[in-house]
This record gives structure tokens, C-alpha cells and sequence, in this order.
């Protein structure tokens, strides 16, 4: 069913019994800041790891637990882009292909921007569209479940979720746009018809193809566990949409249960053209090329400010595309890099996804931090904090981390329920950028004092260092 458990990867979790215990401050190490986490309430009850790096010389300027493991959340998504970074080209693979009489036969490389609605590109489709083969042929290539190990199953209607495929089309989700309901006509007079009513919503449908499979809700529908900001719910199990009553105008977004039938028929409708599935059987005489499409830097740039769940897991899928040419493969991508260009953090990560929607992912302050010295180190600075969040700015950190002299955050944010963390670089007063890894898992209550609290204790790092 939905649900993947993902079992195999719990006796790595399990493997405890190397971990080092939490690194004690040395004397002299920001002893303030030590002083400012000892004496916080809000991070009394829960776990917090704390790294803190100069980027440029790569000292450590103070630990708290940040030899334990932590659920990193998001925050994995700095993972995603550092193999992205390794293993692709500066253009992002769109499609493999080749060509054999009077048909293109081609294929999927993960790569999600095919008529995305935040990050398009038309170099895949204008390709197909305009192709003199008479016949386009999709082939399909052994790809990973769906949804990732330990995925939510109950999340499958939220936005964040879509499905992971070879080929994405529309971003795997369905657009909605709802007008403000109007108010029954007026009697002579002008009383109301029906005081408190209003007629349905007009609901505009992208594609348009699941226009006809949405409709209103049944009374029998709701469910007083429905988060009172949802509006749309699709039915589990088919592409049936539901759209809940509202008194205010809405736009929503739900992914769509992915199928190869359904491809089939959305790549036909979009692009006019005839398009069957047959097997990938490429001959010796046939020469197998790859269509480049958007620079990376749009994906990275896109996935890390607005942390887009869709756009990591499709990442990582295309960067096993440059491993192996039979299948796409998260696991692929993840092994090589830590084997190859990641063998010497202080602890090895668990990382089992692209987005950090898995619980299953472990990660240690210090190896957090001692990934942002990696990307300081190799990534051209203002390239590097431009893909990134900026406080005040955009994205996740706009109505943060920006005072009078501007904006002095650039990072990621990572947040699970009952997890807020956060990594990224500060810019001090003087000048210096300090590596921050600053995680807190397992508080029981409302995650905006603890958002508070990471910003007010970093806002002593800016000044004082």
C-alpha cells in the first residue's frame, strides 16, 4: 500500500555503540555561549546539538552534544545539493534518447522541471513537440518506490509529498484555484435570498485534465480531523479530488497518483502527439544521447530556499543517472557520495532520502558543520549563499535574521514535527562567517519559542564574534 516502512535501515540506526559521547567545551571555547544555552528555558526540555565553525579556517569555535545523532529534517536537503554538486553537470540531464527509423524512442532521468509550475522548463517539451519521427516511444527505467522509507502515509494529499518518478509531469501535482463565493442574488428590496449562504466556489483546474474528477465535497465527506486550512482532499487510492466549503477565495496544491497508463496519455494530450510505451532495447548501431535542459543552479536554488521536498528526491534520482545508465536510484547516489567525497566527516550520516521527510535520517552537529566547511570550501562564496535561503530575505528565513545592516543568515531550515533545526552561515560584525549547525528534537509544544530562541542565542553570535 501507501506506507513504506523501510525496515531494512534500522539496524544502521541501531549501530550505537561507536558513537562518541557529546564533546565537552574546552576552557576558553565561547564560554558566554555556553552560558546563554545553559541558562535558556525554552531549550531546557528537549534535545539540542550545537556546531559552531569558522568557515574560512575551519576552527572550532564550540560544541554542545554535537557528537550525538539528530534527526536532521530538511536540513538533509544540504546533503542532496552536495551530490547534486559531485555527480551532475552544470545542466540538469532531461531526458535520455535515441532514434531508430520513424520513431524517437526515449526515456526519464528524474529530472522534475517537465511543465513545473514553480521551475519549468521548455527545452524537454519543445524537444518532443517538434521532433520528426513520426512515432514517440516512452520507455520506462527501474526506479525507487513512490514514497521514500518511513515516508508518512496520511501526508499523501499535502503538497510537500508528491510521488518520485522517472518522469514528473506538471511536478506530479494538480493545481487549484478558487475564486471568493459569491452571495446569492438579492430580492426585491434587497433582502437576501438565503441570509449566510453563498453559492459554490468557482475552481479553476491545472491541468485541466482533473477538472472533471474534482468536485464538491459530500456532507458525509468531513471529518473533524481535517486540518481546518485544507481545501482540496483526494480520495487515497484514485485521482478523485475534493474540494472542502470556504467563505475566502484559495489556492491549494495536491499531488496526483502517478501511473504509466496516465503519463502515457497527459504527455499525448500536452503535446499533441501519439505516444506509446515499449520496452528500452537500444542496439549497438544506435547512438544514445542526452537532452541537457535547465542550469542546476534554478533546481538547487529553488529546493534549498523554499525547501521543496519534490525537487530533492528528484535530484538525487538524477544524480544516479551519471552511476549507472539501467536504473534510477536514490540509494545509488547517496552510497557514492558518502564513499567518495564525504568519507571524512567525524561521523558518518544515516541519510536514507533526498528531502529529510524520513525519520530514519541521523546526522551529528559536527558533521552538519563539517558539510557547510565542504561547501565553503568548494563552492564559490556569493554562489554558495545565493542558492541559499536569505534572512529577510526569501524563502524559508524572510521574516528572519535581517536587521538595519541587512541580512546576516544564510542557511536551511529543517522542521518535523516536534523538530526545528537549523544550518547555515552568519555573517558577524566584524566581518567573519561563522558555520552554524543548530538542532533541537523532541520539544512537546508549539515551535515558535524555539525558533525565537535559535535566532535571539545566533544573534549573540553576530555580535559578538
Amino acid at each position: 500500500m501507501l506506507l513504506v516502512l523501510g525496515t531494512t535501515q534500522l539496524p544502521a540506526c541501531a549501530q550505537t555503540t561507536d558513537t562518541p559521547p557529546a564533546v565537552e567545551i574546552p576552557a576558553g571555547k565561547l564560554p558566554w555561549f555556553q552560558n546563554l544555552v545553559d541558562s535558556s528555558a525554552v531549550l531546557r526540555q528537549h534535545q539540542v546539538g550545537i556546531s559552531l565553525a569558522d568557515a574560512a579556517t575551519g576552527e572550532t569555535l564550540f560544541g554542545y552534544n554535537d557528537g550525538r545523532y539528530f534527526t536532521p529534517a530538511s536540513t538533509m536537503k544540504l546533503f542532496s545539493f552536495y551530490a547534486g554538486l559531485k555527480l551532475l553537470p552544470d545542466s540538469l540531464p532531461s531526458l535520455r534518447y535515441f532514434s531508430r527509423g520513424d520513431t524517437l524512442f526515449f526515456q526519464g532521468t528524474g529530472d522534475p522541471t517537465f511543465l513545473h509550475g514553480d521551475v519549468p522548463s521548455r527545452r524537454a517539451y519543445a524537444f518532443l513537440a517538434t521532433r520528426p519521427e513520426k512515432m514517440l516511444a516512452y520507455c520506462d527505467i527501474a526506479t525507487v518506490p513512490i514514497y521514500g522509507p518511513s515516508w508518512s502515509w496520511d501526508d499523501y494529499t499535502y503538497y510537500f509529498q508528491p510521488e518520485r518518478t522517472a518522469f514528473p509531469i506538471y511536478g506530479n501535482t494538480v493545481r487549484f484555484y478558487a475564486a471568493a463565493p459569491l452571495r446569492p442574488a438579492q430580492r426585491a428590496g434587497g433582502a437576501s435570498a438565503n441570509r449566510g449562504l453563498f453559492l459554490p466556489q468557482r475552481v479553476r483546474v491545472l491541468p485541466s485534465s482533473f477538472a472533471p474528477l474534482t468536485e464538491m465535497a459530500p456532507p458525509n465527506f468531513l471529518s473533524p480531523d481535517i486540518d481546518p486550512d485544507t481545501h482540496v482532499r483526494r480520495d487515497p487510492l484514485t485521482n478523485r479530488f475534493y474540494t472542502l466549503p470556504s467563505t475566502k477565495k484559495w489556492i491549494d496544491e495536491v499531488p496526483f497518483r502517478t501511473s504509466r497508463t496516465l503519463l502515457l496519455r497527459m504527455l499525448g494530450d500536452t503535446l499533441r502527439r501519439a505516444i506509446v510505451g515499449v520496452p528500452w532495447r537500444p542496439r549497438k548501431t544506435d547512438e544514445v544521447r542526452t537532452l541537457r535542459g535547465l542550469p542546476a543552479d534554478s533546481l538547487y536554488r529553488r529546493m534549498l530556499r523554499v525547501s521543496d521536498n519534490f525537487l530533492a528526491e528528484q535530484l538525487l534520482l538524477m544524480s544516479s543517472t551519471t552511476l549507472g545508465r539501467d536504473s534510477l536510484s536514490t540509494s545509488r547516489a547517496i552510497r557514492v557520495t558518502l564513499r567518495k567525497h564525504l568519507n571524512t566527516l567525524p561521523d558518518k550520516p544515516i541519510w536514507v532520502d533526498g528531502s529529510g521527510l524520513s525519520r530514519l535520517n541521523l546526522v551529528t552537529p559536527r558533521s552538519f558543520t563539517a558539510l557547510l566547511l565542504k561547501l565553503h570550501q568548494e563552492v564559490e562564496e556569493p554562489r554558495l549563499l545565493s542558492v541559499l535561503a536569505a534572512g529577510g530575505g526569501q524563502g524559508t528565513l524572510r521574516k528572519r535574521y535581517k536587521d538595519a545592516a541587512g541580512t546576516w543568515f544564510w542557511g536551511k531550515t529543517g522542521t518535523l514535527t516536534n523538530t526545528v533545526n537549523l544550518a547555515g552561515y552568519v555573517r558577524t560584525k566584524s566581518g567573519r562567517l561563522v558555520a552554524v549547525t543548530f538542532f533541537n528534537n523532541g520539544f512537546p509544544a508549539d515551535d515558535q519559542p524555539v525558533r525565537n530562541e535559535i535566532e535571539r542565542l545566533l544573534r549573540q553570535v553576530r555580535d559578538r564574534l
